[in-house]
């Protein structure tokens, strides 16, 4: 069975992200997912990876931690994730307390998704060698699941390093919270395959994840990984029905769609049509 669940780009302007999450949550949807830019350098050297003008949102994104820890009090089933966190320009142990406590405070709802980034200018605001922007990614990513599997945790690598600490809560979910990597490219999979229990490709090209699929499943083989125990989660399709249906099919995990910060009722409109495809 396929889940669908909401992305939602919250913002001062549009509906608010609890009331989103608490409709969307009535309406059967499986789970929230909110975006993160901590700010947008107005020199915007770097093109919008959408290939037109910046959408205004993009300046107005809320955090997206601080957005799901007030929708999990609100809310009693739906799943928080972040679709995506640039966790590169995070400090590692902070954030592995952070989703750690969301997780907590949501009994077991939350869900990292995360990526490199496309904004070079932003990255490098946080002090991130951009060239190196995907090795950082990769220790973080192993770093999170030290701390939050091991009373003592402790990681030596050329990115992210700290001695044996003590760092609570640990999350509810065990493992751990499903950690989901955004991207298309060949390297993006070979990450999956060693950090990550999900994929979160875009749906702008519905022939690239359907590619995808069949070369995630090659090299989960070749690594002698189960590729049922990664989950695939299409991002912003087309809500066309028949292209959902096609990855519905196609046995995907999940399927978010995409809502835009807008008025109540048209949010409310946008959910309403959306719920056909549960």
């Amino acid at each position: 069975m396929t889940d669908i669940g909401i992305f939602y780009f919250a913002t001062e302007y549009g509906h608010n992200v609890v009331d989103v999450a608490r409709d969307a949550e009535q309406r059967g949807f499986e789970s929230l997912w909110l975006p993160e830019h901590t700010h947008i350098p107005v020199s915007r050297k770097t093109p919008y990876a959408g290939g037109a003008e910046l959408p205004e949102e993009y300046t107005h994104t809320l955090d997206p931690f601080v957005a799901l820890a007030a929708v999990a009090t609100a809310t009693k089933r739906i799943r928080l994730a972040t679709g995506i966190s640039l966790l590169i320009e995070h400090d590692t142990i902070t954030m592995a307390k952070t989703v750690a406590t969301l997780d907590l405070l949501s009994n077991g709802r939350a869900i990292l998704g995360v990526g490199g980034g496309w904004n070079r200018e932003e990255a490098e605001h946080h002090g991130v060698e951009w060239s190196q922007r995907f090795q950082q990614l990769e220790e973080q990513i192993r770093a999170i699941k030290v701390i939050w599997a091991n009373e003592e945790a402790s990681f030596h690598g050329d990115h992210v390093r700290f001695d044996p600490i003590w760092s609570w809560p640990k999350p509810i979910q065990r493992p751990h919270p499903p950690i989901v990597l955004g991207g298309e490219t060949d390297h993006t999979l070979r990450r999956v395959i060693k950090h990550c229990d999900g994929w979160l490709p875009r749906a702008r090209d519905p022939e690239i994840i359907v590619r995808g699929i069949a070369r995630l499943n090659e090299l989960a083989q070749e690594a002698g990984r189960d590729p049922e125990s990664i989950s695939i989660n299409v991002f912003a399709p087309r809500p066309d029905a028949e292209l959902i249906d096609r990855f519905k099919s196609m046995g995907v995990a999940r399927i978010v769609l995409w809502l835009p910060p807008e008025d109540r009722n048209a949010v409310s409109r946008r959910l309403d049509g959306y719920t056909r495809f549960l």
